[in-house]
């Protein structure tokens, strides 16, 4: 998979609306950002761009990566604001514009939902309240800690997701429950560290969430965990896109690739 140039990326980044600082909606006197990015989710991504909290986000923006289905107009008629890359940018691709969208128009927390409605937006609320309270810098959500749920998982994506999560204690050393979640909230500021570098061309596809865990577990940052409820679609072969073994090297790559200092 080949990336764009990141002029281009960049360009339609910045042409995609948002509020001025001074209209947005503030919760605990913070400005959020919610990021999905959807590949064909026509009838997912609406309702969960319909679910999103409105009284503490202000801008939804959702990431149609080459959709060749109703998923940008759908996101678009529910709320969200939509940058649309011209080919699938695969995962990594369409979260790191959506990062980027989130920080360059200034909003102070960044949140990361599935693009397919499998997370809650009603979890926000307290998983944003834990990284306020606790004074963390970013939090993972996690479905497996005391409060998180699982609906509709299958067997061998349960055990997969806790292997992972022990070799990620393993490495490097955070005690993470939910390693391959992607439900998270964090600073927008940590992504101008000089040593989080999303615009790597190996990170393009679902490298880029498990390597911005990693980076910000190793830089010392405040991290922390809340439990959240992840909703399984039955419709979905094995609950997930995902391609068997490729798929999985891809999210375990960035584990030993980083441990071993072969990738930075």
């Amino acid at each position: 998979m080949k990336d764009l140039p990141r002029e281009e990326i960049l360009a339609l980044i910045d042409a995609a609306p948002a509020p001025p600082p001074e209209q947005r909606v503030r919760y605990r006197g913070l400005t959020l950002c919610v990021v999905m990015a959807s590949w064909n989710e026509a009838g997912k991504v609406g309702p969960g761009v319909a679910a999103v909290p409105r009284d503490l986000v202000d801008t939804v923006c959702v990431v149609d990566n080459g959709s060749v289905d109703a998923t940008a107009a759908e996101a678009r008629a529910a709320g969200a604001v939509v940058i649309s890359h011209p080919r699938n940018l695969g995962a990594g691709g369409g979260y790191r514009s959506g990062y980027v969208y989130g920080r360059r128009k200034g909003f102070d927390l960044i949140v990361e939902l599935a693009g397919d409605n499998q997370d809650d937006p009603a979890d926000i609320r307290h998983v944003v309240d834990t990284l306020i309270d606790g004074g963390y810098d970013y939090v993972h959500g996690s479905r497996w800690m005391a409060g998180g749920t699982r609906v509709n998982m299958t067997v061998s994506r349960s055990y997969l997701t806790r292997l992972y999560s022990f070799l990620f204690r393993t490495l490097f050393g955070f005690p993470a429950t939910d390693a391959t979640n992607g439900f998270r909230v964090f600073k927008s500021s940590l992504l101008d560290h000089p040593q989080i570098d999303l615009w790597q061309e190996w990170l393009i596809q679902y490298e880029l969430e498990p390597y911005f865990f990693i980076q910000v577990v190793r830089l010392g940052h405040r991290v922390g965990e809340a439990p959240v409820r992840k909703i399984y679609h039955r419709e979905m072969k094995k609950n997930t896109k995902m391609v068997p073994i490729k798929s999985w090297w891809s999210i375990l790559r960035p584990l030993f690739l980083l441990r071993l200092g072969l990738r930075k």
